[in-house]
């Protein structure tokens, strides 16, 4: 394998997990992307971070693009190089949408778009790696398939199936808090064990959600309960989990996005979800409300 394309460039999505009761399976992508682009060099490897994380953000071969790009190579067998990565970011981290399952995929896919042979790193396996450096694919799915996807692991392989959605059930509005949180500390507030009854409910609930987003818009309320994890995760982010809880008891499906603290409404309009926020959190101009459309297309890389 040797590396064709000097120059790539992809655009990928910012993602929300779980949609409330499917825990490590459900997600759907946001039209909010980061846009990089990479240059094979004979040199080191320079990194430009511009947007969500300059500043902040590794700059050098430790960087999660870099990473997974060189991750990516050697999967396909093909030679190392010097690299001048540039980064725009637009997914805010830390809150729930998927930065870093799309800083992974980007690299993965940026790695395809240099291959002489891209089918060396197709779609299952760049999920497949996607999913060894994240430990679930429930965001790299849809970063890479688009729309709204169910994932699961098959034995130790990520599989994952893009699902039918009737035109209007998702008009989603993220709730995008100042404030952040590591996915490894809201990891931690769960417990290693569920209650029986717990788990019955959060799996009827998943598969009420499937039937809502595939036609059935009234159910999207109750297809969006859940116990496995939101609650528990309170301690964490006390401000969201009360905030979602406000938002529901007034009829809007809102869960908490990923491991949080965003909250993510899947249908809904702005208009009508700023008057509960500014009522009922502590500091309503630490809180962005945003309209994001789903992402609806795969992610791809483009050559030149």
């Amino acid at each position: 394998m040797r590396i064709q394309n000097t120059r790539v460039s992809v655009q990928v999505p910012a993602t929300s997990a779980n949609l409330g009761p499917g825990f490590d399976t459900l997600g759907m992508a946001l039209d909010l992307c980061d846009e990089l682009s990479v240059e094979a060099t004979t040199g080191a490897v320079e990194i430009e971070v511009s947007g969500e994380g300059a500043g902040a953000v590794p700059t050098g071969e430790e960087h999660l693009v870099v990473r997974a790009l060189r991750r990516g190579l050697d999967h396909a067998g093909a030679p190392q190089t010097g690299l001048r990565l540039q980064a725009a970011n637009r997914i805010p981290h830390g809150r729930g949408l998927g930065s870093s399952a799309a800083a992974t995929v980007a690299g993965l896919l940026l790695a395809r778009g240099m291959l002489s042979d891209p089918q060396a790193l197709d779609d299952r396996a760049v999920l497949q790696l996607a999913t060894e450096f994240e430990g679930h694919p429930d965001n790299a799915a849809p970063a890479l398939l688009g729309g709204a996807v169910l994932s699961w692991m098959q034995g130790g392989r990520a599989r994952a199936a893009t699902l039918t959605r009737a035109e209007g059930v998702l008009a989603p509005v993220v709730l995008l808090p100042r404030a952040t949180l590591s996915t490894h500390r809201a990891r931690g507030l769960l417990s290693e064990q569920v209650p029986h009854g717990d788990a019955v409910f959060n799996a009827g609930r998943a598969a009420l959600l499937v039937h809502a987003l595939a036609g059935a818009p009234e159910l999207l309320l109750e297809a969006t309960e859940d116990r496995l994890h939101q609650e528990q995760r309170a301690p964490g982010m006390p401000e969201s989990v009360e905030l979602m809880r406000v938002l529901r008891r007034e009829g809007h499906p809102a869960v908490v996005s990923g491991a949080g603290p965003s909250v993510l409404v899947l249908s809904g309009r702005r208009g009508e979800l700023a008057p509960l926020v500014r009522r009922f959190v502590t500091d309503p101009s630490a809180w962005r409300i945003a309209e994001v459309p789903v992402r609806e297309i795969p992610s791809a890389p483009v050559v030149g």
